[in-house]
């Protein structure tokens, strides 16, 4: 009498292209949970952009109208910054301890991965957003023509780049203080071009053609909308549509970057 000795089914890697909503949820459920036992990180999340906002409204104390010109495009730029850090960081402690390596060799396919990260990170955004605008807008006196909804709107969008990029430069650093020193490169010229400090037309040709491809300057843009015009503008809709847009294209780069440490 033989006997065949039955070898383990390989797990098979995940169709390339196809998200499944099951994988995703689950990815986006255990990032939630490791970030509830987190504090310090929460509250850099969820308190830091109010914190921002509610300084920079009372060092301005004698000139509300300057925190009016300023105040709305740093409620985009505040979430952004701080969604770049913690994303960059805490996707880069995964890669590090090797819990992305684990994964990976699940059938699980990448962009499974980066869409759960994204929903996880996302819901964050989505509350700090909510707090910073409702902060700005009905404790600071934020004085704005347009519609809340739409300067949330705004907001949200800024906060999701933040975390595409920072799910993309992580793929790039060998450690946290690698990650920080992404920010230099990809949020401080946004910063300096975006037209927080001056008008964009106003700058030297060459900077004001590189600041046409950031998109933090559509941010911006897309805050001055809401802060000056009442109705929903062909100019707002542009800028939103770039901003989501880049936010997704950043997403698909981080899951072609996206790769096991080892062989």
């Amino acid at each position: 009498m033989s006997t065949t000795a039955s070898t383990p089914t390989p797990l098979r890697p995940a169709p390339a292209g196809v998200l499944s909503p099951a994988r995703t949820l689950a990815t986006a459920a255990r990032v939630l949970r490791q970030l509830r036992h987190d504090p310090r990180t929460i509250a850099l999340l969820i308190l830091i952009p109010c914190v921002m906002l509610f300084l920079l409204r009372y060092v301005f104390d004698g000139s509300p109208r300057t925190f009016d010109t300023i105040g709305a495009s740093l409620l985009g730029i505040f979430p952004l910054i701080t969604m770049f850090l913690v994303t960059s960081i805490a996707t880069l402690r995964e890669r590090t301890s090797g819990t992305l390596e684990r994964l990976l060799a699940l059938p699980m396919g990448k962009g499974d991965l980066i869409a759960g990260y994204a929903l996880a990170f996302g819901a964050l955004a989505i509350v700090q957003s909510a707090l910073a605008t409702g902060l700005a807008l009905w404790f600071l006196d934020l004085d704005v023509t347009g519609s809340a909804w739409l300067l949330l709107l705004v907001a949200l969008l800024d906060a999701l780049l933040g975390t595409a990029l920072g799910l993309f430069v992580s793929a790039f650093a060998a450690s946290e203080f690698q990650a920080v020193q992404f920010m230099p490169a990809v949020i401080f010229p946004q910063l300096l071009l975006c037209g927080l400090f001056t008008p964009r037309d106003a700058m030297h040709p060459a900077l004001e053609a590189l600041s046409d491809v950031l998109p933090m300057s559509y941010a911006v843009d897309g805050m001055n909308e809401v802060l000056k015009h009442t109705d929903m503008t062909s100019t707002f809709v542009r800028d939103v549509l770039i901003v989501a847009g880049c936010a997704l294209l950043v997403l698909g780069l981080g899951a072609a970057t996206l790769r096991r440490r080892t062989a």
